[in-house]
């Protein structure tokens, strides 16, 4: 994909969706890096159910840390690996405490030093709350950059440091989100919707769907 061709890619991609954002529910930086952390191989719509009965009872550190870990799991029990991701979140809460005032941090490297925050976690809150063009990717992002052309590569780090060099910069900040939902519910991975996929001319796949 040549750059005229990323050009239109996300200026339909924003035409189709101006104002994308995360589906995952949150009021604050705080309960956004919960949120994200919660969602780890889990989907957006589990983590929702769990933190929408959560948040109203505890939605700082201190309030998640007076919970105590069983307290926090009765919360999150119905969320993959949510043994390791409670026994994560409140380990993150004391070092924010201790490190941060209790404040999400607003770098890079603060947040991967967070117990339970990756490479992928830090980029989204970097993106999403406080603003920055970072791009997080995950599978579906990953696999939409590869198979249309857009920026492929053979693992996440390669594909973001790529889609960072081509997306151009008035979409950079919105492009973690308009490719995670076209991930998501169009260029789906198992059969893609080739058929209602607004840049399939666009797209070098070679096995396109009529599917829509």
């Amino acid at each position: 994909m040549n750059p005229k061709q990323r050009l239109e890619f996300f200026s339909r991609l924003r035409s189709h969706n101006p104002h994308p954002t995360t589906e995952l529910v949150y009021s604050t930086p705080f309960e956004l890096l919960v949120a994200v952390i919660l969602s780890a191989q889990a989907t957006d719509k589990s983590v929702n159910l769990a933190t929408a009965k959560l948040f109203p009872h505890a939605n700082t550190p201190e309030q998640l840390l007076s919970l105590g870990l069983s307290g926090l799991k009765r919360y999150i029990r119905t969320i993959g690996l949510f043994n390791t991701k409670a026994a994560n979140i409140l380990k993150m809460c004391a070092l924010l405490i201790e490190k941060h005032d209790g404040k999400v941090p607003r770098t890079r490297e603060a947040l991967e030093a967070l117990p339970g925050v990756g490479r992928k976690t830090a980029n989204v809150i970097l993106n999403t709350a406080f603003g920055e063009p970072t791009i997080a990717v995950d599978t579906h992002i990953f696999r939409v950059a590869n198979r249309t052309g857009l920026a492929p590569g053979k693992n996440v780090v390669e594909v973001e440091k790529k889609l960072l060099r081509v997306v151009p910069d008035d979409f950079r900040h919105d492009a973690h989100h308009w490719l995670i939902l076209h991930g998501r519910y169009t260029c789906v991975a198992r059969k893609p919707r080739c058929g209602s996929c607004v840049v399939e001319d666009l797209c070098e796949y070679k096995d396109k769907t009529e599917d829509a």
